[in-house]
């Protein structure tokens, strides 16, 4: 059986693990806001009869926006 490891790359530990952390997440959470308001301000831009097509209703666009960015 093989087995891959990564040996090339140093472990990190201490301060600068955590402050890299922190920043990956932030930088996360910023992709999946920016989703979000992507996504709210296209439904947002569509007419009553356009969202209907798409099975929506206008109060549904938080939701569907929020699906989009954060649960999938």
């Amino acid at each position: 059986m093989a087995y891959a490891s990564n040996a090339s790359a140093p472990a990190q530990s201490g301060l600068a693990a955590r402050i890299n952390n922190i920043v990956a997440d932030l930088r996360a959470r910023s992709a999946r806001r920016k989703v979000y308001n992507q996504t709210y301000r296209e439904l947002q831009s569509l007419s009553n009869r356009e969202l209907a097509d798409l099975g929506l209703s206008r109060s549904e666009i938080r939701r569907v926006a929020y699906q989009a960015a954060f649960e999938a």
